[in-house]
């Protein structure tokens, strides 16, 4: 069960908020839909539920707001638009990776995939994925951690006929098994077929909150759909014929040659079309929208040739035109009560908020002089009062309360509802008979709290999903496959030419380069271990921005650092054979200090990647963490170098001897060796530059990290 309170999103600059004050609740067992035209507010509605947006308002799911479950996507399947995973990607590999994110058995992705339907197509790219089958994936991954409650943003928008039925299908067998379904749709139609209950919002307000079939009977309109050359000639024809006959009859004029005539059927229309002569090119019957406001409107005429016509029956008796209305009494919605005291009442049966009005006749002059004081709460044309009103009465907020499963939920408030009722008792109006929101001055908030946008969690399997991610495309395979061929090249290029050293022959790494090709290609693969997330953020879908977490960053560490070893092993051991098979033995010798300057080799490309992983993670961008990469020798190694130029009066001699001193233990196997060759390694420009870059870049996103969550 879903359910919100007081959702209100940030207003921007003098524009009025997306969403104003919106309250209602999805129950389990049913499919909610929430309806408006583009624009109304909808997807800021799931967004602010979600809290994927900065505003105000509650939102419990079956009893507990988002940020205090511990897994929520355990709880919540969401699709906001299309599935943001690697074009690259297969089917069954984008699931296998979110499976290791929500900590589910990998088995579970080929379960979804024969539930959505898509088994024959796992191995199918995303990116070669059409509009119906993208959707199916977003269900499956909504569905991957089997969670009681969906939410979708616009499922059905751009399926064809069958794509929809399976959709439509889909959320009902959900809702049947006992799971809550949250859906937003522009199509009132499509609202009235797949809901059970319709939740409206106009202008970022909620207009109404009705049971599906209260909805279609108020708020849809059966009609005829009429095409003919001599529309305004049948229009006029039927306009005539119901003021004769007496009949509740309106005539619109759409697209020239089109007619929608509502309050008759097609035998009518058909009949009087032939017995005047009149070819029909189109006779059908259709279910139109009245629109978010049917009924609150001012009735208006124009003539058959320029919109509508319309009569109402009273004026039918009388010879005047008919005002808009069904041909079936019983579908006619009743009308307004005029009573301030019953004008609540009928509007929260019908599930629409009662809201303050203003008359059409005085719509250009302010509330409190079109209307007398004692009827400034009852006029006839919706408008929200605004909140002020609730923060001069005190509102409580709302209190969660014991389900049956033993769960708590809150309890259904209106803000705006509770304000209107104070006013109204303060003001001796007849309403004054509802009761009054509890009010404590000391310990209660007029307004609903705000709402803090959270990163997402960090995958529960951290490491299995950073193998599965980096493994799952060929991005990897493809950059590695460069580095050895590049590598090859220059180290033949550079044995021709002669005056190389053989370290620098076995590195590929000629002095006019910055830095070896399997450093930069080691940088280039950590920089994309964090760039892809931020670029195709299949992780943090439905929950915002990519989490900075110590356990993330832990494991694509270690998968970075392990793919840099094998990176670096491998191009030396290619340069090797390449210049012993071209040019003999002589080149291919290992050099006498093979141990020292396989570390310094090493512990370079390892660097180099962890410097592209850190500053992407940091600057959320594969450029900028390749740029950091090469700003090492570029930057940090001149300005290293120059610190070293300066006349120093005492050197670090000896430091063996003093280490062994102080560890007063001897190192098993010469590990004091190892030590000092890491010693070594960061005493040279380059090594002490990347050191001293990775601790800056360690540094900074520990800070952000901790910032994040102090947020």
């Amino acid at each position: 069960m879903i359910q919100a309170f007081g959702l209100t999103s940030d207003s921007r600059k003098e524009l009025p908020p997306a969403v104003d004050d919106v309250s209602f609740e999805a129950r389990a067992g049913r499919v909610t839909a929430l309806l408006g035209a583009p624009g109304a507010g909808k997807s800021t509605a799931l967004r602010l539920m979600l809290e994927l947006q900065q505003g105000r308002g509650l939102t419990y799911f079956r009893g507990r707001p988002l940020h205090r479950i511990a897994h929520p996507s355990r709880e919540v399947g969401v699709l906001l638009g299309d599935v943001p995973g690697h074009p690259a990607r297969t089917v069954r590999g984008h699931l296998r990776m979110l499976c290791a994110a929500a900590g589910v058995p990998v088995r579970r992705a080929d379960e979804v995939l024969e539930v959505v339907g898509l088994i024959s197509l796992r191995d199918e790219r995303l990116g070669t994925l059409s509009r119906g089958m993208d959707r199916r994936l977003g269900l499956a991954c909504a569905l991957l951690a089997d969670p009681h409650t969906l939410m979708l943003d616009e499922p059905a928008e751009g399926l064809a006929g069958r794509e929809y039925r399976w959709l439509h299908g889909m959320l009902r067998a959900h809702a049947a098994h006992g799971g809550t379904v949250l859906m937003t749709t522009a199509d009132p139609k499509e609202a009235a077929r797949t809901a059970d209950r319709v939740v409206t919002l106009e202008k970022g307000r909620l207009v109404a909150d009705q049971d599906a079939t209260d909805f279609a009977r108020t708020r849809l309109r059966p009609r005829v759909a009429v095409r003919s050359p001599h529309a305004v000639r049948l229009a006029t024809l039927l306009t005539k014929e119901a003021r004769t006959g007496q009949r509740s009859v309106e005539v619109v004029q759409e697209d020239g040659n089109r007619l929608c005539v509502y309050g008759s059927t097609c035998a009518e229309v058909g009949e009087t079309a032939f017995r005047n002569g009149i070819l029909v090119h189109q006779l059908a019957d259709e279910t139109g929208d009245m629109g978010p406001g049917a009924g609150t409107e001012t009735p208006g005429r124009t003539q058959p040739g320029g919109g509508r016509e319309s009569v109402s029956p009273a004026e039918a008796r009388e010879g005047n035109p008919v005002e808009a209305g069904e041909g079936n009494p019983a579908d006619v919605p009743e009308p307004r009560p005029s009573r301030p005291e019953d004008s609540d009442v009928v509007q929260e049966e019908n599930g629409v908020q009662p809201a303050a009005t203003q008359s059409t006749a005085d719509a250009s002059k302010p509330l409190t002089e079109s209307l007398p004081p004692e009827d400034l709460l009852t006029p006839t044309k919706p408008v929200r009062l605004p909140l002020s009103l609730a923060v001069a009465e005190q509102l409580t907020l709302p209190e969660p309360v014991a389900e049956p499963d033993g769960h708590t939920m809150g309890r259904r408030v209106r803000f705006g509802r509770a304000a209107r009722g104070a006013g109204r008792a303060a003001s001796g109006s007849p309403a004054s008979q509802f009761p009054a929101m509890p009010r404590n001055l000391d310990s209660l908030s007029a307004l609903p709290p705000p709402i803090s946008v959270r990163s997402a969690p960090s995958p529960l399997r951290p490491l299995r999903y950073e193998l599965r991610r980096a493994a799952g495309i060929g991005t990897s395979f493809f950059t590695g496959a460069a580095v050895l061929l590049s590598s090859a090249v220059i180290a033949v290029l550079l044995a021709r030419t002669g005056h190389t050293s053989q370290t620098r022959l076995l590195t590929a790494w000629p002095v006019e380069l910055p830095l070896p090709p399997a450093a930069l290609g080691a940088g280039l693969l950590g920089a994309l271990a964090f760039g892809d997330e931020f670029r195709h953020p299949a992780l943090a879908a439905d929950r915002g921005t990519v989490p900075r977490r110590l356990g993330l960053l832990t494991a694509k560490l270690l998968v970075a650092g392990l793919t840099a070893l094998m990176l670096a092993f491998l191009t030396v051991g290619c340069d090797a054979e390449v210049l012993y098979l071209l040019y003999g033995q002589e080149l291919a010798q290992v050099p006498a200090e093979w141990a020292a300057l396989s570390a310094s080799w090493l512990a370079l490309v390892v660097g180099c990647a962890w410097a592209g992983v850190l500053a992407a993670g940091i600057f959320r961008s594969t450029t900028a963490g390749l740029a950091a990469v090469l700003a090492v020798p570029v930057v940090v190694v001149p300005l290293a170098q120059k610190a070293a130029e300066n006349a120093s009066v005492r050197t670090a001699a000896g430091i063996s001897l003093r280490l062994r001193e102080v560890l007063l233990v001897q190192w098993p196997f010469g590990g004091e060796r190892y030590l000092f060759a890491a010693v070594r390694v960061i005493a040279q420009p380059v090594g002490g530059a990347l050191a001293l870059s990775l601790a800056v870049l360690l540094c900074a996103y520990l800070l952000m990290t901790l910032r994040s969550r102090v947020r």
